[in-house]
């Protein structure tokens, strides 16, 4: 997983309340087994005029004009500014996926699902809260300010706006401990690996059967 540390990127306001999974990426493109390639389906039904289906060139699509990331203006962002209660809906881990690799690094609402905030801490995604009247501000100031871009320090828990005013925010050590260093679930349990490797070893020693067990 790629670490968070210190992150500046261009805003992208998505100024809807209770954005569902489905809306951010819709049911159809769950079929895949892979874990990558979800980005391109990102806000599928709101993002072109046209039905998509797995494995379509984007290429031959007809984008929405009014869609706020097809906006010249936004092109390129990596942090997504949203309303409260974003990423309601169904469970699924398809959701920080297709954010992250549309190239977003974090999102600032007021508020989100329970499921999908702890789905984008698992994944590298981070998931600011702040009240609801400072992210109100903060979409005006994009709207007014073209290139309007926050410098995300996760270290010190600060949003950091183009005047150098500081908005701080809350996390859980435990998540800000995996994020700053790249640890999903399966990292932090690699962290241990020389351990598991000499438990394996050992209880090979002891009971040598389980060996032909696992090659059967």
């Amino acid at each position: 997983m790629q670490k968070f540390t210190l992150h500046t990127g261009l805003v992208a306001p998505m100024d809807r309340e209770n954005v569902d999974t489905d809306a951010i990426i819709p049911k159809q493109f769950l079929k895949s087994i892979r874990k990558t390639g979800f980005g391109q389906n990102l806000f599928d039904e709101w993002r072109y005029l046209d039905a998509g289906f797995p494995g379509q060139d984007p290429a031959s699509r007809t984008p929405s004009p009014d869609f706020v990331l097809n906006q010249s203006r936004y092109q390129g962002a990596s942090v997504l500014l949203a309303r409260k209660n974003f990423g309601c809906g169904s469970s699924r881990e398809h959701a920080p996926w297709a954010l992250d690799q549309y190239g977003f690094r974090t999102i600032i609402a007021p508020s989100y699902a329970d499921i999908f905030f702890n789905n984008s801490f698992k994944n590298g995604l981070l998931p600011i809260v702040l009240p609801e009247a400072q992210v109100a501000k903060l979409f005006d100031e994009v709207a007014a300010f073209p290139g309007y871009s926050l410098t995300i320090d996760l270290e010190r828990q600060v949003v950091v706006n183009p005047s150098g005013d500081e908005l701080s925010f809350e996390v859980q050590a435990f998540r800000k401990y995996c994020l700053l260093n790249g640890f999903d679930d399966i990292g932090l349990t690699l962290r241990h690996a020389e351990k598991i490797k000499a438990f394996e070893a050992e209880r090979l020693t002891q009971k040598p059967w389980l060996a032909h067990t696992a090659l059967a």
